[in-house]
């Protein structure tokens, strides 16, 4: 669970040992799975079909105790768990039901949601679990390990190589970054709000950064751009911290191609820049509104009086700002829908804070991009996906 750096390396030791090793991460390319013989499985085949699950997924809030007693359920009884990831992902409550009715026959832990475990832990004391301690890279190998990498990134740096591990920003004029500081939270947001919007599939291979601007091409520096949509992509799907002089040496080492295009605009070049566009190729979106006529997620936005705004979801027009929560719902164009979403909202005593309708035609499809305080419970977006009319939502975090 979880196919980066860490999880492949598992993969490739299972494969050596005899195992069928089928693995689950949304966010993983295909075809470096099948290189080394691994098949990419949606996270219900994996739970379900799985006799050892070995977890290697970054905790965020989707991954917070995605372990839990609905997913044990669905184990196959008897299964083995080892946890090297991070503590949060796994209910330690339901672990300990799941190991006690025999659903889980052994499980393996080096993280805790609480670190260290309190003494009288009934995980650590388990007779079917094995725990050690959550070292991480207090080895004396590990030590030397570290001493290596950094040796090898200078002489990389001096060589004139991608830095993956530097503090210091790219050599960009203090004139071009504060002209550009408002775009680069706007790169950031779009980038995040994108790959929110990506259910799995075949992985990210491809984005496409569009920048639409009246100023020369030769005029526009857009490296700080491209890194913080590389950071807003790359960062709540992983563990990485992604900065703006790593951003590109990330991307490769996660094989994403970043592609950047200018679009010239007419009139004056004041403002570098007009909008930016984030484009998603060959993925498969939970909220098909976000596709455009080639089948690729699509965002843009734009800056207004300082502030990042979302202008375009796919081929939906919208206007809202890009802070907080944010509720897209994609619904037949009639009235009282509006109506009816912002009831649900207020009466689970959810404020919002601001709301754009965009539409293809009367009476057609239309998008409802609503801002929102703090995250609705279960019971809301249950709600809001019974309301008549209201073909499919999603919610996102920005």
């Amino acid at each position: 669970m979880g196919f980066g750096k860490v999880g492949s390396e598992v993969a490739r030791r299972a494969k050596g040992l005899g195992m069928d090793v089928i693995a689950h991460d949304p966010y993983a390319p295909v075809d470096r799975a099948r290189a080394i013989g691994v098949d990419l499985v949606s996270f219900d085949d994996a739970i379900s079909t799985a006799d050892f699950i070995s977890l290697h997924m970054p905790l965020t809030p989707s991954t917070t105790k995605i372990f839990n007693d609905e997913t044990f359920a669905k184990m196959t009884k008897g299964v083995r768990l080892i946890n090297v990831a991070r503590g949060g992902v796994v209910d330690e409550e339901a672990l300990l039901r799941a190991l006690d009715n025999g659903t889980v026959a052994q499980a393996a832990l080096d993280v805790f949601f609480e670190e260290p475990p309190p003494k009288d832990s009934k995980l650590v004391h388990h007779e079917n679990v094995t725990v050690t301690p959550h070292l991480g890279a207090s080895t004396t190998e590990a030590q030397e390990g570290v001493a290596l990498e950094i040796a090898e990134a200078v002489i990389g740096a001096l060589k004139g190589e991608l830095a993956a591990t530097a503090v210091n920003a790219p050599m960009v004029s203090a004139e071009v970054l504060a002209e550009l500081s408002p775009y680069v939270v706007l790169a950031e947001k779009l980038g995040r709000l994108a790959v929110q919007l990506v259910a799995g599939g075949s992985g990210i291979k491809a984005v496409k950064i569009v920048y639409s601007s009246a100023r020369d091409p030769d005029d526009l520096d857009t490296r700080i751009l491209r890194g913080m949509v590389t950071k807003g992509i790359v960062e709540p799907i992983s563990s990485a911290f992604v900065n703006i002089v790593n951003a590109d040496y990330v991307a490769k080492q996660r094989g994403l191609r970043i592609i950047e295009e200018q679009i010239l605009l007419d009139g004056s070049p004041e403002a570098p820049i007009n909008s930016i566009q984030v484009q998603l190729a060959n993925v498969e979106s939970k909220f098909a509104g976000a596709l455009s006529d080639d089948g690729d997620i699509r965002v843009e936005g734009k800056v207004k009086d300082g502030t990042p705004h979302l202008t375009l979801v796919g081929p939906f027009s919208v206007d809202v700002s890009l802070e907080g929560n944010l509720l897209l719902c994609r619904q037949v164009d009639q009235p009282g829908i509006i109506g009816k979403v912002g009831l649900i909202l207020g009466t689970m005593n959810l404020n919002v804070n601001f709301m754009s309708v965009g539409r293809i035609a009367p009476g057609k499809q239309a998008i409802m991009a609503i801002g929102i305080d703090e995250e609705p419970d279960k019971e809301a977006l249950k709600l809001i996906g019974e309301t008549p009319s209201v073909q499919e939502f999603v919610f996102l975090k920005l």
